[in-house]
């Protein structure tokens, strides 16, 4: 395509992609995307998949034994709820129209 006088060629400051602006329409009137600097081969494709599947099961395992130890710390926090409660003293609840 021939670039004429009126056209600007801007780069997009976001994603690197080409503009060709013409002046005169106030609009872009051509966009090229930059080359992307990820090519995976197909012959990649087994060991991207097995180290996904690895990742995945490296989070679930994280996952379970932060719920492991959940039950562990839940547990011993209302034990020592239950032993401050019976700590405290029993008084009777005030009432909004015991205080006029």
């Amino acid at each position: 395509m021939a670039k004429l006088k009126s056209e600007l060629e801007v780069e997009c400051p976001c994603c690197k992609s080409r503009l060709i602006v013409d002046l005169n329409l106030g609009r872009v009137i051509d966009h090229k995307e930059p080359e992307s600097g990820l090519k995976v081969e197909l012959g990649d494709a087994h060991k991207i998949l097995s180290e996904e599947a690895a990742r995945r099961e490296a989070i679930f395992q994280q996952s379970v034994e932060s719920e492991r130890g959940r039950g562990d710390a839940l547990s011993r926090r209302f034990e020592e709820a239950l032993r401050q409660a019976k700590d405290e003293p029993i008084t009777k609840p005030k009432r909004d129209f015991d205080l006029d």
